[in-house]
């Protein structure tokens, strides 16, 4: 296939890119600065992109773009960043591609577990309905944009994911280093709920929504077996042969991130993959201590 993905460059579309073109598909990578060459093509998600007639003929789209969570905290204009990164990008990507005289078979969005807010001990499944918090809104947003090719009979896939571990990013990558020096404990009273997934799994989990046509709508890419802030932080203990004695209360991580650190630290998400598992997708990583060895190793 000729796929087109947007944020090629963040921690999973490094990794998708290796993995598709290990698998012979030509990808187009959509870049705010200018085109290196012509596997780019120049975008951003105000402006949308500069030349949409490349766009004709691709097969699959992959929109990973949007603004990174990560902050001291979350100001009014960091808020906007997070929201019009997700909104407006997804909504300039699916008018493109609803311009198009030969359309893309299938849309592979981004979204995350965000979108169910915090629910305490709560199994969800991709059927439970959306939260009332600030990433829950966002994500309710993301995906009403993205379902819009769905009326230009492009099949579209939501994918809703969860924490990615690698060491080279995001929350396992920000961990490492304190856990490290044994610096690492539970957050809050630890019993939150924490889904997540391998990166590899994640890589496959994104091939699959693109070769199966029977999977559309929301995904939970998450792996089966989430985890308590509790066991999460004793197996990152066990990995790393380090103690976890220091605790982070509840009360400092109100004080030191507010509102970011109650919805990324604090909020309880016992997410489930129903739609992969009853459509038999296999995880190469669905235990958390192999899947951490596999990640930092």
């Amino acid at each position: 296939m000729k796929i087109l993905i947007t944020g090629a460059t963040g921690l999973i579309g490094r990794a998708l890119q290796k993995s598709l073109r290990e698998k012979g598909h030509g990808l187009l990578l959509a870049s705010r600065k200018g085109p290196k060459d012509n596997s780019f093509i120049q975008w951003d998600p105000q402006n949308g992109f500069a030349d949409p007639g490349r766009l004709e003929g691709i097969d699959a789209v992959v929109h990973l773009a949007g603004e990174s969570l990560s902050a001291l905290r979350w100001t009014d204009e960091k808020k906007k960043a997070i929201r019009e990164s997700r909104v407006l990008g997804t909504r300039n990507v699916v008018d493109t591609i609803s311009d198009l005289k030969e359309r893309p078979r299938v849309l592979v969005s981004a979204s995350a577990i965000g979108f169910y807010g915090d629910r305490g001990d709560e199994e969800l499944t991709e059927t439970s309905k959306a939260g009332k918090n600030f990433l829950a809104e966002v994500c309710r947003e993301w995906e009403a944009e993205a379902r819009r090719t769905e009326d230009s009979g492009v099949r579209t896939v939501l994918l809703r994911t969860g924490i990615v571990l690698s060491k080279d990013g995001g929350a396992l990558g920000t961990m490492l280093t304190p856990f490290k020096f044994g610096l690492g404990g539970v957050i809050g009273d630890g019993k939150q709920w924490m889904s997540w997934i391998s990166l590899d799994d994640q890589i496959e989990v994104i091939n699959y929504a693109l070769e199966n046509e029977n999977i559309r709508g929301a995904v939970n890419s998450v792996s089966p077996h989430p985890v308590t802030n509790q066991e999460f932080t004793a197996v990152m203990g066990e990995v790393l042969y380090r103690p976890t004695f220091i605790p982070l209360p509840e009360f400092a991580v109100h004080l030191a991130f507010g509102e970011m650190g109650e919805a990324l630290l604090l909020d309880s998400t016992k997410v489930i993959p129903k739609r992969l598992t009853d459509a038999g997708f296999k995880f190469k990583f669905p235990d958390l201590k192999k899947a951490i060895e596999n990640a930092v190793k």
